[in-house]
């Protein structure tokens, strides 16, 4: 799984933001939209769109150094879509569609990111790149986090309302929510209510 700064800042439909870590830059690029119901909440309407979204995300690309076209945005949707069947059926415990691995697959076998050393001795990333070179970045993060120790433990938040997938790297493996801040203090409140009524 790729290394780097995590977590995004997401808004709930009420308003609040909060921080949501899904443990993998594949399961990241899941809060861009999705397939069916999900599909309301596309955020990649046109190419510069990814190119946005990759600057939110861990990869913290600059958009003036992503190149991306209708291609790549076509392929995006295609691999997120893969990838949200892909995680629904892994948390189901189901094995993956073969044509779902295959969108990965061929999205992995492009050439990646170029990782290199930044002045700061930090990691960073060889640039410009394109659309299609981050996308493989993306399909690899989920090769590696689907053939990887935490490929049973891709997990659906436990709350009634929210579809956010996350990994579970708690020692335990008992982690529920994608956010204590959101979904675990909201059933915080509503158990406490419980207890007092």
């Amino acid at each position: 799984m790729t290394d780097g700064a995590s977590g995004l800042t997401l808004t709930s439909p009420e308003g609040t933001r909060y921080r949501f870590d899904p443990g993998a830059l594949c399961l990241e690029f899941l809060t861009t939209g999705g397939p069916g119901p999900l599909a309301r909440y596309d955020v990649l309407h046109q190419p510069r769109d990814l190119a946005d979204w990759l600057a939110l995300s861990r990869l913290r690309l600059d958009p003036a150094d992503v190149d991306t076209d209708a291609d790549d945005l076509a392929l995006a949707r295609r691999l997120r879509d893969a990838l949200w069947r892909i995680a629904r059926r892994r948390t189901r415990g189901e094995t993956p569609e073969h044509a779902d691995l295959a969108v990965v697959n061929e999205a992995a076998a492009a050439p990646p990111l170029a990782p290199q050393i930044d002045a700061g001795g930090g990691r960073a990333w060889r640039t410009p790149v394109t659309g299609g070179q981050a996308l493989s970045s993306i399909a690899r993060d989920a090769v590696d986090l689907l053939t990887g120790r935490h490929a049973d433990r891709i997990r659906e938040c436990g709350a009634h309302d929210c579809q956010l997938v996350f990994v579970d790297t708690s020692r335990p493996g008992q982690r529920r929510w994608c956010a204590m801040e959101r979904c675990g203090n909201r059933q915080k409140i509503r158990a406490l209510r419980a207890r007092r009524d």
